[in-house]
């Protein structure tokens, strides 16, 4: 059990257990977005706009992640949330 959990949770490079990092710049334009959303509740155009820069910086971080994430769970995340987009936007 020990194995599958450092597989998975280690960072390749330093060897550090990372579950989760400091928000970078595409997590904080997905924050910005959903947060006005949610506080203005726009009605028509604009909240179609902040829907999409929500939903485009989302996948701009999912992309990168399973690209580029440092263990195996990050890329996962990544994965689950790139299906997630897909499945709202087909739904919507």
């Amino acid at each position: 059990m020990r194995r599958a959990v450092d597989w998975t949770f280690r960072d390749r490079r330093t060897g550090a257990f990372v579950i989760g990092q400091w928000p970078n710049l595409p997590l904080w334009l997905f924050f910005g977005f959903s947060i006005v959303r949610w506080v203005l509740v726009p009605q028509g155009r604009p909240d179609f706009w902040l829907r999409i820069g929500a939903g485009a910086a989302l996948g701009w971080w999912a992309a990168d992640e399973v690209l580029r994430g440092v263990n195996p769970w990050r890329r996962i995340l990544g994965a689950a949330a790139l299906v997630w987009l897909a499945v709202s936007a087909t739904l919507a």
